[in-house]
This record gives structure tokens, sequence and C-alpha cells, in this order.
């Protein structure tokens, strides 16, 4: 996971700090310049000042007057004070202006863009790092602060919840406990509810497998042979039964024998299908599930928010689950989707076997980017 985007954002980020670099050495040589045109000024003006007086006592030849010595009034010499320390501060402040920060920021935008993190998400990344680089000191190494910046900003990107799913489903009052899964076909579903049937079997809760695919050739042989190998029972209706009916017995059974989850798949489909849609919203509409969980390939990259955001659209989903993390070399999906869809990635499945589902850990995403 991050292979390829790990390796391209950290030739990024020492690109775009060897720029900021360059561009802030670049103003403080200006402003050296500056200070030695003001300072040779001021020599020369003093230098004039003091031949005009010696040429002036030769010509009058006069006594020396005893005068009262000057003082300087200490605003004035505040106010000198100030002036050199001006310069000073111009001379070991790094500081880049906004114009220049967009023209440096390209590289990065483009890294990011071509690992497809989501526009919404490249632009917030580009404020964050506005604020802590645009016309402020740049003090220290420039590349710790681009990267602690950015590091500070994939914080704030990847919220976690504080959502506890094993602690929801043993909190609930009232069993079972409901929950549907949906996506597109292919996206993983049938493989991440075996997984998170395992997951909550580990955590001493009883569950039940329904099969509420009821269109995909082999959907129902396939989720039947998870429930064989972790030993959990399956609600099952013949293909083309309609999938709401299917449901409805699977939650009727988990009621009558005390189960504690129930987990019911469904058959994959486009956004697109109207009629699809439709059944999906009846499912929902009929078992009011407690969680609506949407999966979806990581690989998917920007295509994945838009699913979700139609998915949403359709049935409200609650959270999103990222199958297929193991090949995703890129990652942009799983720094975008909660961002942009303001769901919760609450878990990561990655791998073949039932252990390979992981709760969701923004650190270790940071981490993982070398950040």
């Amino acid at each position: 996971m991050f292979g390829f985007l790990k390796n391209k954002l950290r030739e990024a980020i020492n690109k775009f700090s060897n720029k900021v670099e360059t561009k802030v050495d670049e103003t403080i040589k200006k402003e050296e310049i500056k200070t030695e045109i003001v300072k040779e000024k001021e020599e020369k003006g003093f230098l004039g000042l003091f031949k005009k007086k010696e040429k002036t006592e030769e010509i009058t030849k006069k006594e020396p007057i005893i005068e009262e010595p000057e003082f300087v009034e200490e605003k004035e010499l505040q106010e000198e004070k100030g002036f050199f320390a001006k310069i000073t501060e111009k001379l070991t402040t790094k500081k880049i202006d906004e114009k220049e920060f967009d023209e440096l920021f390209n590289d990065l935008e483009l890294v990011l863009l071509e690992n497809n993190v989501a526009l919404e998400v490249i632009d917030k990344i580009k404020e964050d790092l506005k604020v802590d680089l645009v016309n402020v000191p740049l003090k220290g190494k420039i590349n710790d602060l681009i990267k602690n910046s950015l590091r500070d900003s994939l914080e704030d990107l990847l919220k976690e919840t504080n959502f506890d799913l094993i602690q929801e489903i043993k909190n609930k009052k009232e069993k079972p406990y409901i929950m549907v899964f949906v996506g597109l076909n292919g996206s993983g579903k049938t493989t991440t509810i075996a997984k998170l049937a395992h997951l909550l079997k580990e955590n001493k809760l009883k569950c039940i497998l329904v099969a509420g695919d009821t269109w995909r050739k082999a959907a129902i042989e396939q989720l039947e042979e998870h429930s064989k190998k972790l030993d959990i029972k399956i609600v099952k209706h013949s293909y083309e039964s309609d999938p709401t009916s299917v449901a409805f017995d699977g939650v009727k059974m988990a009621k009558a024998h005390d189960f504690d989850v129930v987990l019911i798949d469904t058959a994959g489909r486009q956004h697109s299908n109207k009629n699809l849609i439709e059944e999906m919203k009846k499912i929902v509409r009929i078992i009011k599930p407690d969680l609506k969980i949407f999966v979806g390939e990581s690989i998917s990259g920007n295509d994945l928010i838009l699913q979700v955001q139609e998915f949403d659209k359709a049935i409200n989903l609650d959270s999103i689950i990222l199958a297929k993390t193991d090949v995703d070399e890129k990652g942009g999906a799983i720094i975008s989707a909660t961002y942009v869809t303001r769901k919760p990635i609450i878990y990561l499945g990655s791998g073949q076997t039932y252990n390979d589902l992981e709760k969701f850990d923004k650190n270790k995403i940071i981490k993982s980017l070398n950040l």
C-alpha cells in the first residue's frame, strides 16, 4: 500500500523544498544588496558632513566655541535601533509570497493528482501549506517544514471516527444488530462480509449471513462456502428470488434464535441502474438496518468517490470499507474518501485470509507515507 505514492511524494517534497530554498535565498540576496546600498549611502553622507566641517574650521580659524553636549532623545535611539533591527530581520528571515508558492506547488499537485488524490483534498492540502509557508519566517530546514505541514494536513483530512463496531453491537439493547453491504460488481463485498463475520465471531458475537445477492451466478454458493469454513449459519433462497424477502427471513431467524448480528449481502450494482437502485432502497426501507456499509475497491481511485456519493444519495450510507488495499500502490482513495464524502472508513481489507481486515488507523496511513 502507498508504494508508488510514497516514493513520488518524497521526490515531490524534495523538489518543492529545493525550489523554496532557492526562492528564499534569492530574496535574501536581494535584501543584502539593498542593505549594502543603504549602508554605503549612509557612510558617504556621514563622511561628507565630516569633511565639510573640517573645511569650515580651516577657513574660519576662529577660537573654538565651547558648546553644550548634544543629547540624543531616547525616541531617536529607539527609531535608529528599530531601523537596524529591521535590516537584520530582512537578512535572517526567509519568506515566499503567495504567487511564488503557487508556482512552486505545481510539482507536488501533479504527484497528488497522478496518485488519485481528489481535487478537494489537494485544495485543502494547498491551503494548509500556505498557512505554514506563505509570508511567514521559514526557520530551520525547509524540507522538514513542508513534511510537518503536510503531515498535519493529512491528520486533519483523515479524521477518525470514534465509532467502535464491536461496542456498538454489544450496546444495542434489542437484538439483532443488522448490517447491509452495498457496492459495485466485483468490489469485494462477499469476501469482506466473511472477514467481518470472522472478526465478530472472534469477539464472541453470534452471527448469521444472508445471501441477498440472488442475481450473480455462484454468489449464493460463494457466501455458503464461507459460512461452512467459518461455521456460521446462513439464510438463502433460490436465484432470482426477491432480495428483500431473503433479508426479511434472515432478520426473522436471527430474532427467533437470539443471534447478535445479521450480515446481509446484496447484488453488485451500478448507480445508473435504476431498477437495482430501487431494489436496494426497498431492502433498506423494509429491513431498517443499523448500519449501511459501502464496500469499494481502494484501487478505484477517484471513481470510488463518485460511487460513494451516488450510493449515499440513494440510501444515506453510514460508513465505508475499502477492499484490496494490498494491491493499491497509489492510495489516493484512502486519503480522499472520508474528507470528500464525509463518510468514515471503518475497516481496510487486504489479502485473502479471514484475518486480513484491519480497523482504519490514520496514524498508520501517515506513517506508511514516511511523513
